[in-house]
């Protein structure tokens, strides 16, 4: 089966907006690149993607994408439902059979936990459910085929995939993925993220980067 990564990507400078507390609009559009950037490098050794497909109007996030060899669908700035349905519809149309749709912040994805969920045995229609680390959010779907259902992410979105699923009459799973379970979005999140850094090592070098450089520049 031919599988499609859909990532839809926001606008670099409105990004992380409720990190304004803790970072300037500068770091914060950096920190987004970098993350995106990770994200690509693990689904670009991922084997078991076939093709990956950014969904963005930024310019800036188009050329990193084709940097890493992804594709790119150029769109109007939307909600991530809409940008992630506009990359399914697009994916058909080249020929996906399966669509796993990730966000571009959580870093810390692994290439082998993604070939992993892949290769997870489920039904010819069915619909992969990756909860964020609270079990309420959704960080990722694997949807066979591509449009078995329609994603609908934001708050409350885990339970809401699984009961959409079973009115699609599909068979939804919720299924943990450790290094998907952690995006950014809140002090909290970056906090969490930057303490699993700093106790692992070898893995999403472009944000290791890009915080240790924050940190430096926050104790001058």
């Amino acid at each position: 089966m031919k599988t499609f990564a859909i990532l839809p990507i926001k606008t670099f400078g409105e990004a992380k907006q409720r990190l304004d507390e803790e970072l300037q609009p500068g770091p914060r559009r950096a920190l987004a690149e970098a993350m995106f950037c990770d994200v690509l490098v693990a689904l670009r050794r991922a084997n078991a993607i076939d093709q990956v497909l950014v969904v963005s109007s930024d310019h800036g996030a188009q050329r990193i994408a084709g940097g890493y060899g992804a594709m790119v669908l150029e769109e109007p700035d939307s909600g991530h439902s809409d940008a992630a349905s506009q990359g399914v519809r697009e994916a058909i149309e080249l020929g996906a059979d399966r669509a796993l749709l990730v966000p571009g912040d959580c870093p810390l994805l692994d290439p082998a936990e993604v070939d992993e969920l892949i290769a997870r045995p489920a039904p010819a229609r069915s619909a992969l459910i990756v909860p964020d680390r609270h079990g309420t959010g959704t960080n990722a779907l694997l949807l066979t085929p591509p449009d078995s259902m329609a994603p609908s992410f934001g708050p409350g979105s885990c339970r809401r995939h699984a009961t959409e699923a079973q009115a699609a009459g599909i068979a939804g799973e919720i299924v943990t993925v450790a290094s998907l379970a952690l995006d950014v979005d809140t002090p909290d999140d970056l906090a969490t993220v930057q303490a699993t850094l700093a106790a692992t090592r070898g893995n999403a070098a472009h944000t290791r980067g890009m915080l240790s450089q924050l940190l430096r520049s926050q104790a001058r």
